[in-house]
């Protein structure tokens, strides 16, 4: 959890207990503006913890595509409308005597403090798991806290990050590699046998050990997946365009046809500043390919 130690310390991992510091109290005014909603616009006066649910899952997700578009004026708008939103449940919390801004902060500074020892001289440094999983209860799972609501990729990042807290994990990106290929035989095997049942079970072990693989060699699986998505999706469009400017539609184009495009569009991408594709120029034999296109150029 190295980049949490660098939130929490300096580049020179200073270990003095009062190493964060002091707060100017600047979040705080997050805090006023909710209590000034409460007090005077009747929506927000009605609002309950959870009747603001969908609102702070969509402004995550949004916080998220922000991330992943670059743009840091967006991402500084919907870090707002998020702090919005958690200032919110603080507030409800306040008003229901359930607890307060205080004692949040509090429980987050202890468990941070516990969760990086060797900051705060109170040990030495720890597998970030290992220390959660040391903190449960005598019948408590270790693969207890994991949210509900996860997709499915990352909750299958976040079951084998625990696992591996406890030490049941390849020893490195290798024997999560030959798992892979052994996957993909079992589900091979599957497909030839067409016993629809099993090859989702295959296809599900095949998935959950890429994104082992994925994550031993430093990945998180959905970040990359986020990431080809992207790509594919721009790509594609611009298949869309190039089959415009030749007066076709996709729907239209045989597969042979598509891959040219699709294979102009990829050579685009690697030489950015070449000829822009289907402007009188190389889309055009795309088009109109006579079949001499494999298929392989997709992916």
């Amino acid at each position: 959890m190295t980049a949490s130690d660098d939130r929490i310390a300096s580049s020179s991992e200073t270990t003095a207990p009062d190493a964060i510091a002091p707060s100017e109290g600047v979040l705080d005014r997050a805090l006023a503006i909710v209590e000034f909603l409460r007090a005077n616009c009747p929506w927000d006066r009605t609002q309950t913890a959870e009747s603001l649910i969908p609102y702070l899952i969509e402004e995550s997700r949004e916080v998220v595509d922000a991330i992943r578009s670059g743009n840091a004026g967006e991402l500084e708008g919907e870090l707002g409308d998020l702090l919005l939103n958690v200032a919110f449940q603080i507030v409800l919390g306040e008003e229901a005597g359930a607890f307060d801004r205080e004692s949040v902060v509090d429980r987050l500074e202890t468990k941070m403090k516990r969760r990086h020892p060797h900051l705060f001289g109170e040990g030495e440094r720890e597998d970030w798991e290992a220390l959660k999983a040391r903190e449960l209860s005598g019948d408590e799972s270790v693969l207890s806290g994991l949210p509900g609501g996860l997709e499915p990729l990352l909750r299958a990042h976040r079951i084998q990050e625990k696992l591996s807290g406890v030490g049941f994990d390849w020893d490195d990106a290798e024997g999560a590699r030959l798992k892979v290929a052994e996957e993909l035989e079992e589900i091979r095997a599957a497909l030839d046998r067409g016993d629809p049942r099993e090859v989702m079970d295959e296809a599900g072990d095949l998935l959950f050990t890429a994104v082992n693989l994925a994550r031993l060699a430093g990945v998180h699986a959905t970040n990359a997946l986020a990431r080809t998505n992207r790509k594919v999706e721009a790509r594609f469009r611009r298949v869309e365009e190039l089959a415009r400017d030749g007066g076709r539609r996709v729907a239209e184009m045989s597969l042979e046809e598509l891959d040219g495009l699709w294979d102009a569009v990829k050579a685009e991408a690697r030489d950015p500043v070449a000829k822009p594709a289907g402007r009188r120029g190389r889309a055009e034999p795309a088009i109109r390919a006579s079949g001499d296109s494999s298929g392989a150029g997709r992916g």
